[in-house]
């Protein structure tokens, strides 16, 4: 007998714990368990996971017993091989751990879990020297009356928060056991479908059965429904006639369908189906582009074959989506796939609209609005293509993605380009949890190893995005004409301090936007205002003694929405109603102190009675389609004044704005941040790009209370390159990237104290290591969230520097402060090239 060795499996599991975990493959499963397959694996005390296959092979580990993998769950990889490279990136680049990655590229319906189940022990019989206390009995008597329940169940069930100690004894008294149940949220989708048994697959016999149903009329007629659909059928598109088209079509109940099925006269079939809408429309070829637009794309591919990564720095409304559909109809007809990133949910609205128009069934969309269901189908379609299957053809998978940042994960298996839109954007930053990445520069690095070309796309470059164009590591092309040749609008700035001061002001606006939107209205033209709040004033105040509600749980005050008459925190989401009285001096002299998107919108009906005003903010864009609904309206002219926060300035492509009014300038140039002035420039002028697109010059009033803010004048004479170069010496000088990599390192406790005195501790043990390159601790601008204090360090590190040196260092002194005694409770994130 030939003894062969055994196999192992280094698996990544969805925890927050570094490196690969070892089990051995048992002799049913060897040769079966691939990588980029999920197994059932037990890690901890009967705590079972699904974790994903790194890799195979036979070598034993030493120190330590393997377990092995309890059940294997794919026999496919659901996750190419060619991801693990990427993903290793991501985790050592913005220091996490694989398995955080891991939680961040699947979809929740993918991640299977396991769930504490606590069952009823039938045998038990109680012992009178072990008799159970009056607690343990109130829980005995719920389990044995429930069978079985989860713990959560059971905590509900007896109005209890933790029952954990009182389970221990009721286990070790034998009278209950437990069990994991692994959980899997996603299911195949499915829909009834009719079929005729073979009975009466003929002429004759279909005749005899309408006649045996002239005393049941309903009967017959749903009979003779159903053959009339099944005539009109496609065979190579249609599933077959489903019970709801049937019944909908006939307007007959689910009684007499079932009356059928009982006759044997009808039989239901349950077909696996898809979840995502497929394209109804007729496929259009691409536009033509104009000589400006041509000259781009040469430039573009040009570009490509000496630089891997190319800037198109091209201003609003001069046709860069055009010049992007090109690019990827070639990259499409090659045969490869697309990632087309986008910094917003809402953007993907338009463009998925014009994109689909091209490219029909092949263009696909990813972001969170989905449902995990949903995610997964997308996950599946990317996976699948160019894999020829009895159940779906190489057409029905998705080759190009239009997605926000965590399209980056899907499983690309032959990328070809990726276009990322409106590059600057912050909203490609992934804040919490980690992995703390941020799109465009990994998007770089997804190219770099698919050896795909990255096309980062805006009319405002980030900073560091122009400096990399500028000193040649990117390629960089330009586009300065608006498309048909569109004059750049007006921009106008209006001094609101003067205004107050002449008692001028009519509600928020100034006498110069008042005229323009009356005159835009009279015209029949739309007007978008941007003020960037939401709600209907960012706080309330009393007059007689200045008291002002706050959030019990953060450092923040509490944000008014009239419209369900609530004071909301914008970071834990507490809300209460409004008090009515001040709850210091019990005045009922509250009063709304500045004003958000709601108040604004509340006035203008009254300013415009006659308009039709919508306003698009977190609050009305909360369902699974709000964006596109408001989008929609506002193209069809259902909605003359559309007022927003940041959401309105992003790319968004509207044929008759003819005003742009940005309420208030001095919000975004006064923020405690070295970008403060780059992103009030790069809002301003991507707000302004949205007016005068199509016919006629556009108009932009800037409403400021210092119309000679040398960024304000750089936006009204859409200087980029002045607002670069002033910023790019003051980062030079204050050691600021992009001449420094910046780390942050942001600590959390419950305590004020006990982290001022750890925080205090790091810092110190960190200059040892860094010297002058710590900056901190200090506490942030919202110095309390969710009832934990914050306070945050920086370091930075010369470029010339080994940033992976640096952040191994960094670890290890993080580690040692960590496990001192008394700082276990603290909690520390580190946040790579913060923005």
């Amino acid at each position: 007998m030939i003894l062969t060795a055994e196999q192992y499996a280094d698996v990544i599991l969805p925890l927050p714990v570094a490196g690969y975990f070892t089990y051995n493959v048992p002799d049913e499963l060897r040769d079966q368990v691939i990588p980029g397959a999920r197994v059932i694996v037990q890690f901890g005390v009967r705590k079972f996971y699904s974790a994903l296959v790194h890799e195979i092979h036979d070598r034993k580990p030493e120190g330590y017993h393997t377990k092995p993998i309890e059940f294997l769950i794919d026999t496919d990889p659901i996750v190419p091989v060619a991801s693990f490279p990427f993903w290793e990136w991501i985790a050592g680049y913005y220091h996490c751990t694989l398995g955080e990655v891991l939680k961040a590229a699947l979809p929740s319906g993918l991640k299977l879990e396991s769930e504490t189940r606590i069952n009823y022990n039938r045998e038990y019989t109680e012992q009178p020297d072990n008799r159970l206390t009056p607690r343990e009995q109130l829980l005995f008597d719920v389990i044995r009356e429930k069978h079985s329940l989860s713990i959560s169940e059971l905590n509900n069930s007896v109005l209890k928060k933790n029952t954990i100690a009182v389970l221990k004894e009721l286990l070790g008294k034998g009278a209950v056991t437990v069990e994991e149940e692994m959980r899997e949220s996603y299911r195949q989708k499915t829909i009834a479908v009719i079929e005729l048994p073979e009975r009466l697959r003929n002429v004759r016999s279909l005749d005899l059965a309408i006649d045996s149903l002239k005393k049941v009329p309903l009967q017959q007629k749903l009979l003779i429904g159903f053959l009339e659909l099944f005539e009109n059928l496609d065979p190579l598109t249609d599933f077959g006639v489903t019970k709801k088209e049937l019944l909908q079509s006939t307007g007959i109940s689910s009684a007499v369908f079932n009356g059928l099925v009982q006759k044997k006269i009808f039989t239901v079939t349950e077909k696996k189906t898809g979840r995502l809408v497929p394209f109804a429309g007729t496929i259009k070829e691409v536009s033509e582009l104009s000589p400006a637009q041509t000259g781009a794309l040469i430039q573009i591919k040009q570009s490509f074959e000496l630089k891997p990564v190319t800037l198109l720095h091209g201003v609003t409304s001069s046709g860069k989506t055009e010049i992007y559909i090109r690019l990827i109809k070639d990259c499409i007809d090659s045969g490869k796939q697309v990632l087309y990133l986008l910094p917003e949910i809402g953007l993907t609205t338009q463009i998925i609209t014009r994109l689909t128009r091209v490219f029909g069934d092949r263009a696909g969309v990813y972001h969170s609005k989905f449902n995990d269901s949903e995610r997964v189908e997308i996950w599946n379609k990317v996976l699948n293509f160019g894999n020829l299957r009895s159940d779906q053809t190489r057409e029905s998978d998705y080759q190009l993605i239009v997605g926000t940042r965590s399209a980056l994960f899907l499983p690309f298996k032959n990328l070809g380009l990726i276009v990322v839109d409106e590059e600057h954007e912050n909203s490609f930053k992934q804040y919490d949890p980690a992995p703390r990445y941020h799109a465009r520069d990994a998007s770089v690095i997804l190219g770099h190893f698919h050896q795909a070309p990255v096309l980062l796309g805006t009319a405002t470059p980030a900073v560091e995005t122009y400096y990399n164009a500028k000193s040649g590591k990117y390629g960089l092309v330009t586009l300065y004409e608006r498309h048909q040749n569109i004059e750049m609008p007006e921009i106008l700035t209006a001094d609101f301090k003067d205004a107050y001061k002449r008692r001028q002001m009519i509600s928020h606006l100034t006498p110069l936007l008042f005229s323009e939107i009356t005159g835009a209205l009279e015209r029949k033209e739309q007007i978008i205002l941007f003020q960037n709040r939401r709600g209907f004033s960012p706080f309330i105040e009393c007059k007689l003694c200045g008291w002002v509600p706050k959030c019990p749980y953060c450092d923040v005050s509490l944000t008014y929405h009239k419209h369900n008459n609530s004071l909301v925190c914008h970071y834990c989401g507490h809300a209460i109603s409004h008090p009515g009285t001040c709850s210091s001096c019990k005045s009922k002299e509250l009063t709304n102190k500045g004003f958000g998107t709601e108040k604004v919108e509340e006035d203008l009906q009254l300013i415009f009675p006659d308009a039709k005003i919508n306003r698009m903010d977190l609050d009305t864009t909360r369902s699974k389609r709000g964006f596109e609904q408001i989008i929609q309206s506002f193209e069809r002219r259902e909605i003359d004044i559309l007022i927003g926060t940041q959401m309105v300035t992003k790319g968004l492509d509207f044929e008759n704005v003819s005003i742009v009014g940005i309420l208030n300038a001095d919000n975004l140039l006064n923020q405690p941040d070295f970008r403060a002035y780059e992103r009030s420039y790069q809002l301003m002028a991507q707000v302004g790009g949205r007016s005068g697109r199509k016919n006629k010059r556009g108009k932009v009033i800037i409403q400021t209370s210092e119309p000679t803010h040398h960024i304000i004048l750089n936006v009204a004479s859409n200087d980029y390159e002045a607002m670069y170069s002033g910023q790019i010496a003051e980062r030079k000088h204050f050691k600021y990237p992009p001449f420094y990599r910046m780390i942050g390192i942001t600590l959390k406790h419950r305590e004020q104290h006990e982290l001022d005195r750890i925080a205090q501790e790091l810092s110190l043990n960190l200059r040892e290591r860094f010297g002058g390159r710590i900056l901190g601790p200090e506490y942030p601008l919202i110095s309390r969230i969710k009832t934990f204090y914050i306070k945050q360090l920086w370091i930075k590190i010369e470029r010339e520097i080994s940033v992976v040196n640096a952040k191994r260092q960094m670890q290890e002194i993080i580690d040692r402060v960590k496990m001192r005694d008394g700082n276990k409770t603290v909690q520390i994130a580190v946040d790579v090239d913060p923005i």
